[in-house]
């Protein structure tokens, strides 16, 4: 696939997208940007979810663990399950009842004002760190097929691929990424449904005799019961991994909210929810299935698996099928990577906005003005931010801060887990400290654990990082009736 067909597919999605956020945008006041003036169709904000829950990670990376953890991710994804019912029937009423723009601002009516902020921040780190990440990898792989080509630096990639994403959000914020989201979660499906039709076709079999031998092959393997203190696939830590990661990702992450919360009530919301919920099962197992087609297939066909796994996929679509394929990979590849990366810039503003600048009150003259000059701010910051990471190099040092950036959702659940289970009350002055001390603590944990208690720790660690947040909480806390 040559790269002037890759940039001329890449131009026209945009330009259909910007055509759409034009048509979309209606009055692009603070309102309708932060909350889309909370008339959104639950049925567009679930599906649109999807492409945005999944993301280019998940596009690249889920059929590219395969290989070395066959159909383990699955485990987690059952897991998403009860932390989306949790979501629905406790999160959702709370943040409709107090009518928040910015769920952070829960902290401020629990705790206080360094509460608020503390949570926001942590949000603020998470997302952009995470953003990055994902628009690194994306971003890797339009410069290795693409721009290299034109002796562009990645910088330059990345720097165009932001500027494409903020000219559709800038002005119509969450109503516009509810429609957006809508349209590329259906490119991502279509995309990820007509490229395992082709590899099948390739590979000249039935979806079930290939399945077979995927099965044989043993990428096909789905629950992990050995091993519960070393392995990090058994089935118990996946499950409950999951269910934590879908708490704090989503209920307790602005960027997943802030698109539940513009559904006009509270059933529609929960509807939301729980249908998306079920929605990703299927979606994931047929992500997964594609993995293990990929891996047969470059087998059979002779194809070396890249040292980065990640990259599999798009070696096989642009450089060993036909062109039409390789557009297909293209237009999945893209949706799924800007669904996530449109809707954090957004909800970055919204954050910043709202529990810095205070920005969801009445609105006066200039807001529109500094709403959007900070939208650009978190554009650049992303842009320097995934250029750090391309100047690091080393792809385990960017796991590593990527796993970072989890650490910071662990106050978040520690938080809002303290504020939801009890009526105590804290010194607000101590919770900035105690949420810094709670991560470190965890990290000491997390390279402790194998030596002194010959436990190795996965995903459960942000339960930990959470557990010892609300222990944090305790000690700085007293009785006292709250009058919310």
């Amino acid at each position: 696939m040559t790269p002037s067909i890759i940039l001329l597919t890449i131009g026209i999605y945009f330009l259909f997208l910007i055509v759409i956020a034009q048509l979309s945008k209606g009055n692009s006041n603070n309102q309708a940007f932060f909350t889309g003036n909370r008339k959104s169709k639950w049925y567009l904000v679930a599906f649109g979810m999807i492409g945005a829950s999944l993301s280019g990670v998940t596009f690249l990376s889920v059929p590219g663990q395969v290989g070395a953890s066959s159909f383990s991710y699955m485990q987690m994804v059952l897991g998403y399950l009860l932390g989306y019912a949790f979501i629905a029937l406790v999160l959702i009423p709370l943040y409709y009842r107090l009518e928040l723009v910015s769920i952070y601002q829960y902290l401020e009516s629990r705790f206080g004002f360094y509460s608020h902020k503390t949570g926001s921040a942590f949000f603020l780190l998470s997302r952009v760190v995470g953003a990055s990440f994902r628009l690194f990898l994306v971003a890797g792989v339009l410069h290795y097929f693409l721009f290299s080509h034109y002796n562009l630096p990645f910088i330059l990639t990345t720097l165009i691929t932001v500027i494409l994403i903020w000219i559709y959000t800038f002005q119509g914020g969450i109503k516009t990424i509810v429609i957006t989201d809508t349209l590329q979660t259906a490119f991502m499906i279509l995309a990820l449904v007509l490229s395992i039709f082709f590899i099948q076709r390739g590979l000249g079999g039935s979806f079930t005799e290939i399945w077979q031998s995927a099965k044989v092959a043993g990428y096909t393997k789905t629950f992990f019961w050995s091993d519960l203190a070393a392995s990090k696939l058994h089935f118990l830590k996946q499950f409950f991994s999951g269910a934590l990661i879908a708490l704090v990702m989503t209920g307790l992450d602005q960027d997943m909210m802030q698109k539940n919360l513009t559904c006009k009530n509270v059933e529609e919301a929960q509807k939301n929810v729980f249908s998306m919920s079920v929605m990703l099962l299927p979606i994931n197992f047929l992500f997964l299935c594609l993995g293990a087609f990929l891996f047969i297939y470059a087998q059979q066909m002779g194809i070396t698996i890249p040292d980065r796994v990640d990259y599999l996929f798009p070696e096989i679509a642009l450089n060993h099928f036909p062109v039409y394929v390789g557009v297909i990979f293209l237009l999945g590849l893209i949706a799924a990577a800007y669904s996530s990366a449109d809707s954090a810039l957004t909800s970055l503003t919204t954050a910043f906005c709202v529990d810095f600048l205070d920005m969801h009150k009445e609105e006066k003259t200039g807001d529109k003005q500094t709403r959007l000059k900070v939208h650009l701010a978190f554009s650049v910051l992303i842009v320097l931010v995934v250029w750090a990471f391309d100047k690091l190099g080393d792809a385990s040092v960017i796991s590593k801060i990527f796993t970072f950036a989890g650490y910071t959702y662990g106050p978040l659940l520690g938080l809002f887990t303290f504020g939801l289970s009890n009526k105590r009350s804290v010194k607000d002055k101590w919770v900035p400290l105690i949420c810094v001390i709670s991560p470190v603590l965890t990290y000491l944990v997390s390279i402790g654990a194998p030596l002194y208690l010959a436990y190795t720790f996965g995903y459960e660690l942000l339960l930990v990082n959470g557990g010892l947040t609300y222990l944090g909480l305790l000690l700085i806390s007293k009785k006292e009736k709250l009058n919310e």
